[in-house]
């Protein structure tokens, strides 16, 4: 019997809506998630990795239960979040926490930090008062904050301080599944540092799953057993992180690979084969919405879009020339090497 997987999302789909070109005529929507669908393991860290806008944080939200979804499944631990609403869906969904990217928005500014940290224990009503403020100290003291920081208010305190806050206010009530939403984007690189060593020293402590939402592929390939790179709203790869990175069989995880910029000298510039500006994401081309930019489309490319299949036993690709493109002497990849702190 094949174990059910921590996180199976399936087909999902957000739509937005846009305001109407015409007066009386009802407003467009247009599709920032379209029918995505991933699988995250107990224990693992999954990267999800595309531009600024495809899609990526609309996504995470919607697993998390932020923004409402128009179609697809979201399991979690067995049970089905999208059939539930309210006080069920809090209880379905506690074992699933989040971190923000500006931990400054994302905390009340009028409670103090200890309050903050203990706000999930009192959401889900997870033990006493006691044993609240005992577990508020062991979660500061593991992401390296002090008893006294629990009486401050957040503004006191400096940004990579902030962020531990938020890291610490997402394990306190120990669930199985982070969602990291570009959570080192805002600081700068020793705090950078800092926060990613944290994160994966709390994953190995607590065998957390991780969802981690970033355009940083240095960063993913640090901290990431496997990635899912997005294009306008769609998967169209995903594999073991290292496979992935080191040898890219879509065009544009090729490309988005090679425009990545690595801190080694003897790696030769590579020119881009990108052609004109990323489409419009409220008006996607048909067929591969990569195929406008892409230099090994077809017209096959331009009528059909491809499906997210099956390329090897761990890997899995939307492209109909996956095979052509593979065997191609000019595949783009190398990016730091896992385990390198970026």
């Amino acid at each position: 019997m094949s174990r059910t997987p921590l996180l199976q999302v399936e087909a999902l789909t957000v739509t937005y809506a846009l305001p109407s070109q015409r007066l009386f005529r009802p407003g467009r929507r247009f599709a920032a998630v379209d029918g995505a669908s991933l699988v995250i393991e107990r224990g693992e860290s999954l990267g999800l990795v595309g531009e600024t806008g495809c899609g990526k944080s609309s996504l995470s939200r919607a697993i998390y239960g932020l923004v409402p979804i128009s179609s697809g499944t979201v399991h979690f631990d067995g049970a089905d979040l999208t059939a539930a609403a309210g006080a069920r869906r809090r209880e379905l969904g506690r074992g699933m926490q989040m971190i923000f990217q500006d931990p400054g928005a994302s905390l009340n500014p009028r409670m103090r930090v200890g309050e903050a940290v203990a706000e999930p224990l009192e959401i889900h009503r997870k033990g006493t008062r006691r044993s609240r403020r005992e577990r508020v100290r062991e979660v500061l003291e593991a992401v390296g904050l002090g008893a006294d920081d629990a009486g401050r208010y957040a503004h006191e305190l400096s940004g990579g301080q902030r962020q531990r806050i938020a890291i610490a206010r997402s394990v306190v009530i120990r669930p199985a599944l982070i969602i990291a939403d570009e959570p080192v984007s805002a600081l700068d690189v020793s705090l950078r540092a800092q926060i990613l060593n944290l994160i994966a020293a709390l994953r190995s402590d607590l065998g957390l799953a991780l969802l981690f939402v970033s355009h940083d592929l240095s960063v993913v390939s640090y901290l990431c057993d496997r990635v899912a790179v997005m294009y306008l709203g769609r998967i169209v790869e995903t594999g073991p992180a290292a496979g992935v990175l080191a040898a890219p069989v879509h065009p544009y995880t090729q490309e988005l690979i090679a425009s990545s910029p690595v801190p080694d000298p003897a790696r030769p510039v590579r020119s881009l084969a990108l052609d004109g500006e990323p489409p419009n994401p409220a008006a996607p081309p048909a067929g591969c919405r990569y195929h406008p930019r892409c230099r090994h489309a077809t017209e096959r490319c331009s009528v059909e879009a491809p499906e997210l299949r099956d390329y090897a036993a761990d890997r899995r690709v939307a492209c109909h020339h996956a095979e052509q493109i593979a065997a191609a002497p000019d595949r783009r990849g190398a990016t730091p090497t896992a385990g390198q702190v970026p």
